[in-house]
């Protein structure tokens, strides 16, 4: 018979018996898998036979989620990361090597910008950029460079400009590019760009898809040749998604098209009346019939979304007294939460760009970006009638950037 440290191990670590199948993805909160034997856990190891072997490589909980976004995207496989940014690098490294050249929207996330030019930069990696909207230059860009990859955002951030997604693959695939999608402002309920022709689609799972602003995750999906070229970045630069993590996003996609038109329908509504306000010079969103956007996103967007971007006429002064006059909206970089979340770019997502960076992307001193969040909408009217009263007071603007008298 074993003594007792034995038999606390082999007793603490027998996994029950269950023979129903649970009602949500259980949790497989374990480092290691065990085999049958040698030959087998080789065969794991190496992809002969499917199966688990160590969570660095692969989860039941974590492949649970990537194929779950993937069936959601009409992908064939997919892929969870710790971070978006984890499954942004693996997805660009896959694709783009040292000595070549990537195509960017210009109007960028700040950290996928400072990933290309300081880190991949600092590689051999040079990252030409463009305006996704003007269709000639990318054209010409994709010709003149020979990259093997255009990137860009489904809604880009924070200018809320809509790609062509469909036009931009037409593109890429006749230079021979791969189409990458960073999808996270729109959710694959808003859009799908696979069956917009593009090849990789991208995630911070840490927004829409989970929802609830208490988890990083990321997510890629796509072909699964790309899928099975990505893996070994997932691997060996150790971006693995915990099984917690995964279970929490798993929870929220169930709710994804709940609370999506839930943000749309809000949003909508919060930026029509925006844009009739004293001191605001612009509101940015496609759902508004005058947005440069807006045909675009008729014909690709299922829902317009919860992203809005607005630009205050005092500047960044405004931005800052409008941001500490708000009681409701939090005040902080992410999105995509129940709470409505508004956040001043140029310090913030975009900390990393000088005023001729920011001025090129098409961020101007004063823009808010703003995640319209559950609430109910009179609430956030109110609480951004408070915003502008303080940026008003602050600033001593109106509307143009005139002084009020």
């Amino acid at each position: 018979m074993t003594r007792f440290t034995t038999r606390a191990i082999l007793a603490a670590t027998r996994s029950p018996e269950v023979n129903q199948i649970p009602s949500a993805v259980p949790i497989y909160q374990s480092a290691a898998f065990s085999t049958a034997d040698a030959a087998e856990l080789g065969d794991v190891l190496t992809g002969a036979i499917p199966g688990y072997a160590y969570s660095r490589i692969d989860n039941p909980t974590t492949a649970a989620l990537a194929a779950a976004v993937a069936e959601l995207e009409g992908a064939e496989a997919g892929l969870s990361f710790a971070t978006g940014m984890a499954a942004i690098h693996a997805a660009i490294v896959s694709v783009v090597h040292s000595g070549e050249t990537i195509v960017v929207t210009n109007a960028v996330y700040g950290t996928t910008r400072d990933l290309l030019v300081r880190i991949l930069g600092g590689l051999g990696v040079r990252t030409e950029f463009v305006d996704p909207t003007d269709h000639s230059a990318v054209d010409a860009a994709l010709a003149r460079t020979k990259s093997h990859a255009l990137y860009v955002e489904t809604i880009s951030n924070p200018t809320i400009v809509v790609s062509d997604l469909a036009a931009l693959a037409s593109i890429a695939h006749r230079h021979g590019a791969l189409l990458l999608v960073d999808n996270t402002f729109a959710s694959p309920f808003a859009c799908r760009p696979i069956e917009h022709g593009a090849d990789i689609v991208l995630h911070s799972a840490t927004k829409y898809l989970s929802g609830h602003a208490d988890v990083l995750a990321g997510i890629a999906v796509g072909r699964r040749d790309l899928m099975d070229a990505m893996r070994p970045i997932l691997v060996d630069a150790g971006g693995a998604l915990s099984p917690l993590a995964a279970f929490l996003v798993l929870r929220g996609l169930p709710t994804l098209a709940l609370r999506m038109r839930r943000h749309s329908e809000t949003a909508l509504e919060l930026a029509a009346w925006l844009a009739g306000q004293e001191g605001v010079v612009r509101v940015m969103y496609p759902g508004l019939p005058g947005d440069a956007s807006h045909e675009v996103a008729v014909r690709q967007l299922d829902v317009f979304g919860g992203m809005m971007a607005f630009e205050l006429a005092g500047g960044r002064d405004a931005g800052r007294a409008f941001l500490d006059a708000m009681v409701i909206s939090e005040r902080t970089a992410s999105l995509g939460a129940v709470r409505t979340i508004t956040s001043h770019p140029p310090s913030t997502t975009h900390r990393q760009l000088d005023a001729a960076a920011l001025a090129a992307t098409g961020i101007a001193p004063g823009m808010l970006r703003c995640s319209v969040g559950l609430e109910d909408a009179e609430d956030l009217r109110d609480d951004f009638d408070r915003g502008l009263a303080a940026a008003l007071s602050a600033t001593g603007t109106r509307a143009g950037g005139r002084a009020s008298e």
